[in-house]
């Protein structure tokens, strides 16, 4: 039976973009989440693990580390769960960056990046493939995609040295856009995942957000429509003012249809299954705005036949808070 998903969910910060550790780390993520998750009506986990995390400095396996990721491994296949285990970030490569990642200019990092998946594969392989899938590497940014398609395939083919039949997930350059698409080189494999993310319009999804510079913009935003109206706009700073023009357009669900256009494309041209691995809109937006939003998109995926995983389960998209109380958005997101 091919590995397939329809609806899931991102256990983000835990083994990833996270300074925990021991007991901390341990009670982040348990259990009692795994069936929440399964009890929810969701069909599987991404879950997303670092390089730092799982290997030391001189490349030894974080015992810890690798245990956390076996038993929640164990915990989801006993609840149902089907798990798709993403490398998310390395020490060459990190998906927010102003400088070209080593990951691409040094052909030993590109060699050691092959060699992460040989380990991870040995740790993993008598996991039913039907379960588990190997996603190799979040959110690509290569300025040339043509290193991306380079590095991707060194990696999948170190995989497949080892794994016929295990469905690897594969996502396009410049963080998984649907945009970049038509420049991904896809290998001939059947056994294979075409992986997106969708984060458009970024001034609803990141509003307010720390991190992003869209998130600079704190005056009202519209959704469906023109996300800032021409009235809000007088007395932004310039950079703020610029940030918004650059960003500001009319956005429906019409506008998330066309903005997947390129993805279809290439399911079309391989017959392959798509899959939306991260969406979201930051719990800074309000509630009435993020909930619009998440049912046409999640209506889309639906009209088009994309499984999908929202990002995420606990953080600042989360369908728990930090206390682990509801968000409400699990609930929405099922019943579209």
């Amino acid at each position: 039976m091919a590995f397939s998903v329809t609806r899931g969910t991102n256990i983000s910060h835990w083994l990833s973009q996270s300074k925990r550790r021991g007991a901390e780390r341990k009670a982040f993520f348990t259990q009692a989440d795994v069936k929440r998750i399964a009890d929810w009506g969701f069909d599987h986990i991404r879950l997303p693990i670092d390089e730092q995390q799982m290997w030391d400095d001189g490349g030894k396996q974080e015992a810890e580390a690798f245990g956390l990721m076996d038993q929640a491994i164990d915990w989801a296949l006993a609840a149902g769960l089907k798990v798709i285990v993403d490398l998310h970030i390395l020490r060459t490569h990190y998906f927010i960056t102003a400088t070209e990642p080593k990951l691409f200019t040094d052909p030993a990092e590109e060699k050691r990046f092959a060699d992460l998946w040989v380990q991870l594969s040995k740790r993993l392989e008598q996991r039913d493939s039907d379960k588990v899938a190997y996603e190799l590497m979040n959110e690509s940014v290569a300025t040339n995609p043509q290193d991306w398609n380079r590095v991707a395939h060194a990696a999948f083919n170190a995989i497949r040295g080892r794994e016929a039949g295990r469905t690897i997930v594969l996502g396009s350059n410049r963080w998984n856009q649907c945009a970049t698409f038509d420049v991904l080189r896809v290998p001939d494999d059947r056994n294979q995942v075409l992986t997106f993310h969708f984060y458009n319009p970024m001034l609803i999804t990141h509003y307010k957000a720390s991190w992003s510079d869209c998130g600079k913009y704190t005056g009202p935003v519209n959704y469906p429509g023109m996300q800032v109206a021409e009235k809000d706009l007088a007395g932004l700073s310039a950079e703020v003012l610029e940030i918004v023009k650059r960003d500001n357009r009319h956005y429906d669900r019409a506008e998330m249809v066309k903005d997947i256009a390129k993805s279809l494309a290439v399911r079309e041209k391989t017959n392959l299954p798509l899959y939306c691995g991260e969406f979201g809109v930051v719990s800074n937006c309000p509630d009435e705005i993020r909930l619009r939003w998440y049912r046409d998109f999640i209506s889309v995926m639906k009209e088009h036949n994309i499984g999908w995983g929202n990002w995420d389960y606990k953080g600042d998209f989360g369908l728990v808070d930090g206390s682990g109380k509801s968000t409400g958005i699990a609930e929405v997101i099922l019943e579209v």
